[in-house]
């Protein structure tokens, strides 16, 4: 088999893997109009993004969809990986970038806070055991880099890590890379955090649905969160099927939009 991997070139864009909430849409066993709909923009899968940095590409997050995700955008190489958090449908794709050590030639670089490695250790400890009397390849091999709130810097991009709430009492890490911001999975942004975000050209935000939630922004909460922040676009993400693609944007102010999977935005 060839280890050359083919890969899009996405040098300088950011793409949507994943735009769902953690059952996906459509959700299994539903019959409602999103999820029975034939429009592909209401086929979400679970919340990941990569993007095309100087020195490769950036994937945020491996959710449980991440095999069938990077052959969808032909993304045929992954460069390193940073994580928001560590819940299920954030983490859980992650056997599936084995073969990113024979393209790299070494073990993939993991980003994250100390939470998300102890899951990671956990949750896939056949990766971190002796894999003497396995074959080549039968574990991921990976690398642990530890992040907190101090600014980084990933192939080649600054990228300044916020801290954002997912629910009362868990924190979750959202990234801004220049002047495009992801966050994800939260439902609060502390004082502090929203100083880091103005000036934005592109926020990409959680919005779960329109009833309020415990961890995730309602409709109207994302759309606070936007009059205060203003950005000059917003992409609302983390969509469960309460939220209809072409109906959603219809409703919402100039420069918001649905994400949805595929989509690609300029880094610059």
């Amino acid at each position: 088999m060839s280890r050359l991997p083919v890969s899009r070139d996405i040098r300088g864009q950011l793409v949507f893997l994943g735009t769902g909430t953690s059952v996906g849409v459509p959700a299994i066993g539903c019959g409602c109009a999103v999820c029975t709909s034939t429009n592909p923009r209401n086929h979400r899968t679970r919340c990941g993004l990569v993007l095309g940095l100087p020195g490769g590409n950036l994937l945020i997050d491996t959710p449980p969809d991440l095999r069938t995700q990077l052959l969808r955008e032909k993304i045929g190489i992954i460069h390193s990986v940073l994580y928001t958090h560590e819940h299920a449908d954030h983490i859980f794709g992650l056997d599936d970038l084995r073969l990113m050590q024979f393209y790299l030639g070494g073990p993939v670089p993991l980003y994250c806070e100390e939470p998300v490695e102890s899951r990671i250790r956990k949750s896939f400890d056949y990766a971190f055991q002796d894999a003497s009397r396995l074959h080549r390849g039968a574990v991921p091999q990976l690398v642990f880099h530890r992040i907190g709130l101090e600014p980084i810097e990933v192939l080649g991009c600054p990228i300044v890590p916020v801290r954002l709430l997912h629910g009362p009492h868990f924190e979750v890490l959202g990234f801004r890379f220049g002047n495009v911001a992801y966050c994800t999975d939260t439902n609060a942004i502390p004082a502090e955090s929203r100083e880091k975000l103005r000036g934005l050209e592109v926020l990409i935000l959680d919005c779960l649905r329109r009833e309020s939630h415990s961890t995730h922004f309602s409709l109207d909460e994302a759309l606070a969160v936007v009059a205060d922040l203003a950005p000059r676009r917003t992409l609302l993400t983390h969509l469960c099927h309460d939220l209809e693609h072409e109906a959603t944007n219809a409703l919402l102010p100039a420069g918001v939009e649905v994400a949805f999977d595929g989509l690609a935005v300029p880094l610059g």
